[in-house]
């Protein structure tokens, strides 16, 4: 009874704010940007909750807590400092004038009108819909056994129920509904890691005892060295290396993420923001995946080898205390709807405008635009909940193995593009096109024919920050040689950069 208050509580919420925020959504712009009018608050939480998820809660950090045990946490550490601290320095700033110069409002439209290049425009558009639809619906997953758990549902409900809500609030309130949900999520998921961290470990006796009884835990299949899994870099350091490289440096090339940047207030909310958004990922992310460290002194309480990995935190939390099973439910619902009303409205968005409105519909006005984006977002949030179905009623692995492959092929076909394109000159189309391709169907061949890979890139984790590390080599080699940009078309773009702005003396002294 005190987990089903709480959860109607907390959804009475939702929507009562996607209903209030209505005025903030009357063009595309308000819908999609906030009127690009967003503080520093709302912008960083916005950022950190549709980063981590409950595919971060319940699957990576039980999968690489138990791979790598305590070591996992320097992956939350790695989000924290170059996922959302080096994104904001290297990122906010530029994203924020460029786009706002172009008038620009998807990373598609970015690319098509930083190149020149309706193509450009197309495919970016194309490789979204393509990887975003499955990452959309590996949300669902983290949430079956934890429902299951706290109110012996099924898992069809969980995801029908999520679904609908999130499509209300959406579709009512637009960008500025989704980040005021995103802050107040935010909060729940600070407050209930840290509660819940504390709870487990006080089972296990406190800290030092549960560390101590990691150091015995032995698996020669993945350590021959003793005390393997409370070491400081685990007994795979280079797998740990890979998983550091895709989550953190990959943010940098997600849509959804970079998005965030384009609604920034002013350069206050942008300095502002990067401490909070830092701070949050510490806590949540370094949280999560400490907490996943400690799985494998549960492993009387689950079998990996039939169960799963997302088992693993499950069975850590059934103990707990109704009231803490209730935080944690709201916990791990918080951050998969804060993701996936982040990720529906970037898939929306960028079929609309930057691809109906490109080939099949060029006369579309506004408001058309803003109904076909809301429709749209009601069929993606439907086709991901179906999938969702599909693979839990009849176990289907290939559309597994596609959601993990969608944050790699995304970042990969983006992150060097758009970083190179933000701040050099001689980046041409032709280098875009390169990573565009190599990206994306580097990730569908490991996905298809992992076992012709070598050893090293089998896994998806590892060909994603590959493809990533090589796009960032690809597209300066290839710009190179191809035909040069055109150069007054490159000097308008970055002339947005050189307006001058008076500042007061203590931000910049005078001459």
């Amino acid at each position: 009874m005190v987990q089903l208050i709480v959860l109607l509580f907390y959804f009475a919420v939702m929507i009562g704010i996607g209903f209030y925020c209505r005025r903030h959504a009357t063009d595309v712009n308000g819908f999609l940007l906030g009127g690009r009018s967003v503080g520093p608050w709302l912008t960083a939480f916005a950022y950190g909750t549709s980063y981590f998820s409950a595919v971060i809660f319940v699957g990576y950090a039980g999968q690489f807590g138990w791979k790598f045990g305590i070591a996992s946490t320097w992956i939350g550490i790695g989000n924290a400092l170059v996922g959302s601290l080096l994104a904001w320095i290297v990122l906010g700033r530029r994203t924020r004038i460029m786009t706002q110069h172009f008038s620009s409002a998807t990373m598609p439209d970015f690319f098509g009108k930083r190149f020149q290049s309706r193509g450009l425009k197309i495919g970016a558009s194309v490789i979204i819909f393509i990887f975003l639809i499955p990452y959309t619906a590996s949300l669902y997953n983290g949430l079956s056994r934890l429902f299951g758990m706290a109110f012996h549902i099924d898992y069809s409900v969980c995801i029908i129920l999520m679904a609908v809500l999130t499509a209300i609030y959406v579709i009512a309130g637009g960008y500025m509904a989704t980040a005021i949900n995103d802050f107040i999520q935010g909060l729940i998921m600070l407050v209930g890691i840290v509660a819940v961290i504390a709870a487990v470990l006080h089972n296990q006796g406190g800290f030092m005892q549960a560390l101590a009884d990691l150091a015995a835990v032995q698996d020669d299949t993945v350590s021959t060295v003793p005390g393997a899994f409370n070491s400081f870099f685990g007994p795979d350091p280079l797998g740990l290396f890979f998983v550091v490289l895709l989550t953190s440096l990959g943010t940098w090339g997600l849509p959804q993420m970079v998005q965030k940047f384009y609604a920034i207030k002013n350069e206050s909310a942008i300095q502002k923001g990067a401490v909070i958004s830092t701070l949050f990922a510490f806590v949540v992310a370094g949280g999560s995946y400490f907490l996943g460290g400690f799985g494998r002194l549960f492993s009387g309480s689950v079998d990996v080898a039939t169960q799963g990995y997302d088992a693993i935190i499950p069975a850590m939390l059934s103990d707990l205390a109704p009231i803490l099973i209730a935080l944690v439910v709201i916990l791990v619902l918080s951050a998969s709807m804060s993701t996936l009303s982040s990720l529906v409205i970037a898939s929306s968005s960028t079929l609309t405008i930057d691809f109906l409105k490109e080939t099949v519909a060029r006369n579309m006005d506004e408001k058309k635009q803003l109904f076909c984006i809301r429709l749209l977002i009601v069929v993606f949030i439907a086709i991901s909940a179906v999938i969702a179905l599909i693979q839990y009623t009849s176990n289907i692995t290939f559309i597994a193995q596609l959601m993990g492959i969608s944050w790699g092929a995304l970042a990969g076909a983006f992150l060097a593009p758009f970083l190179y394109g933000l701040y050099w000159k001689k980046t041409t189309r032709a280098a875009c096109w390169v990573s565009f391709a190599f990206g994306s169907l580097l990730m569908v061949a490991n996905m298809l024919f992992s076992a012709w890979f070598p050893p090293l890139l089998q896994s998806p984790i590892n060909a994603g920050a590959i493809a990533m590390l090589a796009g960032l080599i690809l597209v300066p080699i290839v710009s190179l040689f191809t035909k040069k940009p055109d150069r007054h078309m490159v000097e308008a773009a970055f002339a947005c950069y050189n307006v001058k702005k008076e500042v007061p003396q203590k931000t910049a002294l005078g001459e």
